[in-house]
């Protein structure tokens, strides 16, 4: 979706400030939160595209004035809240949480967190969409303003590039954020840094982005 979420490319937002030996977190309820979040998974709720759709639906000036993990905590507020697991009686305290009445699958113990975030998730699947494209063919993204979730950077939109690979079937992420797997091909298409920056770009460089069947199109 077009959102202020999709900063890549956008000027105005000032310098990244680097943060000279930077903890993985900056306190005790980060480290909480990147376990809710991951715990959250064995309830089998959502995936990890709704995930990022509850995020990307966050108040923009929210989201602006916001760190990195209170931006996963309003995320997975909306999300448990739009799937029914948690009220907003709950969440203000006028009554007890309850217990999750669903199937857990299975539920996540200390003892297995270090196995499930090395395994990680499987995206891949056999059959889907037929190819439209092959390694070579020049492309355009297509320049689409999705009122839901979409991996296609604002950035990249209307830019020509070339397919460099195939990656095969894989879930389409914009559809599985609303409950369709939709498998088609997943390219990574190269794109000139002047292709995207105009004169800001340089002729050595290059971005790399990866990209669906339905967010490209010929270049004829």
């Amino acid at each position: 979706m077009d959102g202020v979420h999709d900063m890549g490319g956008m000027h105005g937002m000032g310098p990244v400030e680097i943060e000279e030996n930077e903890p993985v977190f900056h306190g005790e309820w980060e480290e909480r939160m990147f376990a809710l979040n991951n715990a959250v998974s064995a309830l089998g709720v959502r995936n990890i595209d709704e995930s990022r759709h509850a995020r990307e639906r966050v108040n923009p000036a929210k989201y602006l004035g916001s760190s990195y993990y209170e931006i996963w905590l309003d995320g997975l507020i909306r999300i448990l809240s739009e799937k029914g697991v948690i009220s907003e009686e709950e969440l203000s305290g006028t009554v007890p949480p309850k217990a999750f009445t669903g199937e857990h699958r299975p539920a996540l113990t200390p003892e297995n967190v270090d196995p499930m975030m090395e395994k990680g998730a499987n995206y891949i699947r056999e059959t889907g969409k037929s190819a439209s494209f092959k390694v070579g063919d020049q492309v355009k993204a297509r320049n689409i303003h999705p009122q839901g979730h979409t991996r296609l950077p604002r950035y990249a939109r209307g830019a020509t590039g070339e397919v460099v690979s195939d990656q095969g079937l894989h879930v389409f992420a914009d559809s599985s954020a609303h409950g369709c797997e939709d498998p088609q091909h997943l390219y990574t298409v190269r794109f000139s840094s002047r292709a995207l920056w105009g004169t800001d770009g340089h002729d050595n460089d290059a971005i790399y982005v990866d990209l669906w069947d339905d967010h490209l199109e010929a270049v004829k």
